[in-house]
């Protein structure tokens, strides 16, 4: 029975019909509090918190809290937050379900029913990270890459057959859909729910990818976790968080002519980052956000992540209903979204003056400029005529400078393959149209046709050595584009569709021809990708590949003509046609071209036909895949799944919480160190623990895969843990040219003998010595990457300390049971000479953990002199205490579930 202590459950009319709802105005009127003023988002959260309100978890004490809020108090306070549903992609949802399936194992070896492991709350997976672009240029690439995708991946396929058939809510959208987010954003959410007992609720959800956040485009509040919290969230648990500031950004005014939606996001991105709104909630108001269309505001919302907020959200308006009505939903749950949030009075986008935020920023879209980002992170953005000289001056800036640290006359420099391709330092080697980032907006997606349309009429063509690809989000771009001419065009280029999926993105673009390769690294040549996506941390989208740019789908095709990011598209041509010298603006598409055509990508009937086949038709190769049954796994050797030692040795009581004395440092990493540096989602070199124990179990080379398809076996992953070829361990001294040694080695102490991290935490292991890891400012940074602190965990590492950490990182560390610690004031790694030959003590948690309390370090020197300092302990929420106590939040939950 529905609790209704406020006496907050009221009616709305649905044509004839009257349907209940928990009403916020309601709530305001009993409390005596104008919820009007509270930011859309809070009230979306408030609604949850005041619908579950069950006096056990969720307290009469939490609604009166939040309904409270205020924009600039001090954040102590937790917020329980039960959502309507999760969603998984892939390389994240593979683990997740593993672990709910060890403890499946758990409960049937204590005598248990395993049944009591079942998820409480609606889960999609969206196998949609596992495609790589190995066949590309070609028409049949679609076709190869999936069964190739299918041949790699069938014993993933066959696990998740097993969960579909073992838990009543766990289902599956099989490959070649399209990308999470976009299938997401197209078909999985709906607007608002309505419980078995009849009450309305709008759609919340948390998502184990870090780009959840598209799905507030249209309103709905949700973010990425880590699958650690996901899986608490599944199996019955609220997701906990800090009550956060809302920063308010007020867009007025329109794009100009020739700017794109990928332009503003950039832009939005670099400006949040520098106002840092790690950990906020962001929401766009003011006449400018209701000018933006709904696949705009998504792909703002998109890159969330990259400026750091929790979310970036957009209200519910007429724009939201028509992008419901055009993506083939019901009439009947149109009718009933729209009435919903119009009786909860949150219909439409407010003004900045209605609502109390924390902060309030304000942008001007007509000040936005054609931009690109890069060469290593997302909030780096250089305007178009900027570019070159940008990479031209890092080319030999230092590294420390975000630079390349090359010798300035090697740039002009032409370097020949074994077969006579001439490469140069800054030529563009992958041009890459993938990504949910973009290729969910059919603005962006119809320029990027347009523009080749106008190029290929030109006479322009792209050289054959780069590696282009098109991986649209969803099967609806290739059928308006079709619909529209321009997908031949496309094809002419090079850009034929080789996948739905996330592809160059998260580090599936397949290898480059071997004589590439070999030219790059004989000759240290400084190459680049140009791909539509929202991440280029380092070695990300290929190993071999040093300069990264995020870009609009139309300059993606622009830069694969030009063959080079040294060529200055606003003052240099494009390229050669058949008539001379063609300039960006004469095939740079306009805005009536691109609005002309827009009507295409919108047609109810296709959204519906093609999702249908999700369930009707999902395609033979999928459909010939066969799980094992049964209500437990059975766990058959493989290489891909294997039980998950998360339980291992698990009682109903927790184990003493482990003292850190006599530590050594396993790895010292510098600013910005990404989830990707810590775990890698790409290629596997053979030389690698990784590939050592994949050759020692019979896997061949071209059968490694990648990272992230087998982080369903903890071998593979935690030999894998920091074993970027890009991440510098500081421990290492530097060459006497100053640049640091590449790679996942460590020194391991006292000798100072240098081995790979892995290796070297086994020995620390064996000899029962702890270890530490410290970084410096954002640690953890990118994507929601449970591996991150799994095998962070596994490796034996007890406390990250850090000057400061990203959201979900942070929070996976937690659920992990590893101690996140922060450094105070201006104390940092360089500050207090740390450098590896110490070892550690963390004090001052003996009698006791409360939230946020300070603890010490104990910095034991080798020349015996020790020094002790005050850092914090990020543990920030009551509820992660008692993760922590237990080991971690999977162990708590399974000690909650068989006490149950």
């Amino acid at each position: 029975m529905n609790n209704d202590s406020f006496k907050t459950l009221k009616t709305f009319k649905l044509g004839d019909t009257s349907c209940r709802y928990h009403s916020l105005p309601a709530l305001g009127k009993t409390l005596g509090i104008d919820v009007q003023r509270l930011p859309v988002s809070i009230r979306l959260v408030l609604e949850s918190v005041l619908r579950n309100c069950d006096g056990q978890k969720i307290t009469e004490a939490h609604v009166r809290e939040l309904a409270g809020w205020q924009p600039c108090a001090h954040r102590e306070a937790e917020i329980p937050f039960v959502v309507a549903r999760v969603v998984l992609q892939d390389f994240t949802g593979v683990p997740l379900l593993a672990d709910i399936a060890a403890m499946r194992s758990v409960a049937k070896s204590m005598g248990r029913d395993p049944q009591l492991i079942e998820p409480l709350v609606p889960v999609d997976l969206v196998v949609d990270h596992s495609v790589m672009i190995d066949y590309y240029r070609q028409k049949n690439a679609l076709d190869l890459n999936m069964k190739l995708e299918f041949k790699r991946n069938e014993e993933r396929y066959r696990f998740m057959k097993w969960g579909m058939q073992a838990f009543d809510t766990f289902k599956v959208v099989p490959p070649g859909f399209g990308i999470v987010h976009q299938v997401n954003l197209e078909y999985l959410a709906r607007g608002v729910h309505r419980s078995p007992d009849g009450i309305y609720y709008p759609d919340t959800l948390v998502g184990t990818d870090s780009h959840t956040t598209m799905i507030n485009g249209i309103g709905v509040v949700g973010w990425g976790v880590g699958g650690i919290e996901a899986e608490a969230g599944m199996l019955g648990q609220p997701v906990y968080f800090l009550t956060p500031d809302v920063v308010g950004v007020e867009l007025k005014g329109k794009l100009r002519e020739g700017v794109t939606a990928t332009d503003l996001v950039l832009t939005i991105t670099e400006m949040l980052r520098k106002h840092k709104v790690v950990g906020k909630f962001v929401e766009f108001c003011g006449p400018g956000t209701s000018s933006l269309s709904v696949t705009d505001r998504a792909t703002i919302a998109n890159m969330a992540p990259e400026y750091g907020a929790t979310m970036g959200f957009f209200p519910v308006d007429d724009r939201t209903i028509e992008y419901f009505e055009g993506t083939g939903r019901t009439a009947e749950e149109i009718a009933a979204f729209q009435a919903y949030f119009k009786a909860q009075k949150m219909y439409g986008v407010p003004r900045a003056r209605d609502i109390d935020y924390t902060t309030l920023l304000t942008l001007d879209l007509g000040s936005i400029a054609p931009s690109l980002a890069g060469p290593k992170r997302p909030q780096d953005r250089i305007e178009i005529g900027n570019a070159k000289q940008t990479f031209t001056d890092l080319f030999s800036r230092p590294v420390a400078e975000n630079g390349f640290a090359q010798q300035a006359d090697r740039l002009d420099h032409t370097y020949s393959t074994t077969h006579g391709v001439p490469i140069r330092n800054g030529d563009v080697l992958i041009a890459a149209i993938t990504s949910c980032t973009n290729t969910s907006n059919p603005s962006v997606m119809l320029a990027a046709g347009l523009l080749a349309k106008k190029a290929v009429e030109a006479g322009l063509k792209v050289p054959k050595h780069i590696k282009t690809s098109l991986a649209p989000g969803s099967r609806i771009v290739t059928e308006y584009l079709e619909k529209t001419g321009l997908l031949p065009y496309l094809d002419k280029l090079g850009f034929n569709v080789a996948a739905y999926g996330c592809t160059t993105c998260i580090g599936n673009a397949g290898d480059l021809d071997p004589e590439i390769n070999q030219a790059i690294l004989e000759n240290d040549l400084v190459c680049a990708a140009v791909l539509s996506g929202n991440r280029n941390f380092e070695a990300r989208i290929h190993p071999n590949l040093k300069a990264n740019f995020l870009a609009s789908p139309p300059l993606v095709v622009a830069y694969a003509l030009a063959g080079s990011v040294t060529r200055d598209l606003m003052t240099e041509p494009v390229g050669r046609g058949k008539h001379g010298d063609v300039w960006l603006g004469d095939i740079w598409p306009t805005s009536h071209e691109i609005q002309a055509l827009v009507q295409y990508a919108l047609n109810p009937s296709a959204f519906r036909e093609n999702y249908a086949q999700v369930r009707s038709k999902p395609g033979p190769l999928w459909e010939k895949i066969k799980g094992v049954t049964g209500q437990t796994y059975t766990w058959p050797a493989s290489t891909y799944i294997a039980e998950p030692p998360f339980f291992q040795a698990f009682s109903m009581t927790p184990a003493a919480m482990p003292a850190v004395t006599g530590a050594r440092a396993l790895g010292i990493f510098g600013d910005s160190v990404t989830t990707d540096h810590i775990s890698p989602a790409g290629s596997i070199k053979e030389t690698s623990p990784a590939g050592k124990w994949l050759m020692e179990n019979g896997v061949m080379r071209a059968d490694f895969n990648s990272y992230g398809s087998r982080r369903g076996n903890h071998e593979v992953m935690m030999r894998g843990t920091f074993a970027n070829v890009r991440i510098k361990n500081l421990m290492i001294p530097a060459r006497p040219d100053g640049t640091r040694f590449e790679g996942g080695d460590t020194l391991y102490q006292p000798d100072g003998e240098q081995m790979s991290i892995y290796d070297a935490a086994m020995r620390y292991q064996a000899k029962g010595i702890s270890t530490v890891v410290f970084g410096g400012e954002e640690y953890g940074t990118g994507s929601s990457r449970d591996w991150a602190a799994k095998g962070t965990q596994l490796l034996g590492v007890k406390a990250v300390i850090a000057r400061s950490f990203e959201r979900i990182h942070r929070s996976n560390l937690v659920g992990m049971g590893v101690l996140p610690l922060q450094f105070k004031d201006q104390d940092s790694v360089q500050s207090l000479q740390i450098d590896g030959s110490e070892t550690f003590d963390i004090t001052g948690l003996e009698n006791g953990i409360r939230p946020q309390q300070d603890a010490t370090l104990v910095i034991r020197r080798a020349n015996g002199k020790v020094r002790k300092v005050a850092v914090l302990l990020r543990i920030d929420t009551p509820i992660e205490v008692e993760y922590y106590k237990h080991g971690g939040i999977l162990p708590y939950v399974l000690r909650q579930l068989l006490a149950a």
